[in-house]
């Protein structure tokens, strides 16, 4: 089965995190951009229909790259949050031809280690399921609550908790819908998941590789560096 699906990629973030001199997606790692590593996971897929790349409306740094210009990536205006980029993603992709019942995957800007078999698998395990889900991991370490003083509260049971990730795979027309009215709603929207389950939708899990890290902080970089120098 050859699922087909679009994709938006929110990238109008700053990564304050980082401290660096550019938003994180732009930071160079292995010769090229996070940003086009992230989109060269799904470029080659023969699946892809068609791509939307969300930005801040001043970026200087995305006309730049030479991604910028396939005719298959379409630019978009962030927004201050990520539920409001992704809607202008979806949007946009209405404008385009994508129908609401389009399968629809958004994946983080800086999420550029996402391997070939979890994207396979999470299209091949979602392509008939009603509602969408997401990759994620099974949390490996001892989870604890602690209280406003900083003490232990309890030991959570981590065999029912799972890390959320990207891609996350959805219908376009009923996510559209639910970020709309969550956001119209002042709802926090962390993720497309939350936002599917606020509305009463129950997103299956596909368990993915924990290796598909975002990178948030500036030793993300070099164990990138590192794995991909060691291929």
């Amino acid at each position: 089965m050859n699922t087909k699906f679009w994709l938006v990629v929110p990238a109008a973030g700053v990564g304050a995190r980082m401290a660096a001199d550019r938003p994180k997606q732009y930071l160079r790692v292995a010769g090229r951009c996070i940003l086009e590593h992230t989109l060269d996971c799904f470029l080659d897929h023969p699946g892809l229909l068609g791509a939307v790349v969300c930005v801040a409306p001043d970026d200087p740094f995305w006309p730049q790259l030479v991604v910028a210009s396939d005719p298959r990536i379409r630019r978009a205006d962030g927004g201050r949050e990520r539920a409001d980029s992704v809607l202008a993603g979806l949007t946009t992709l209405i404008q385009e031809g994508a129908a609401e019942q389009d399968w629809v995957l958004v994946h983080d800007a800086a999420r550029p280690n996402l391997a070939a078999e979890d994207l396979h698998r999470l299209l091949e395990s979602l392509a008939t399921d009603p509602v969408g889900g997401l990759l994620a991991v099974p949390v490996r370490d001892t989870l604890k609550r602690v209280g406003g003083d900083g003490r232990v509260c309890e030991t959570v049971d981590r065999s029912v908790i799972w890390q959320a990730y990207t891609p996350q795979m959805f219908r376009l027309g009923t996510l559209r819908q639910v970020l709309d009215q969550a956001l119209r709603q002042g709802v926090t929207v962390t993720d497309e998941s939350s936002a599917m389950e606020w509305a009463g939708h129950q997103p299956r899990l596909v368990e993915g590789r924990a290796d598909n890290l975002k990178v948030t902080r500036p030793e993300d970089l070099h164990y990138l560096q590192r794995i991909w120098c060691s291929r």
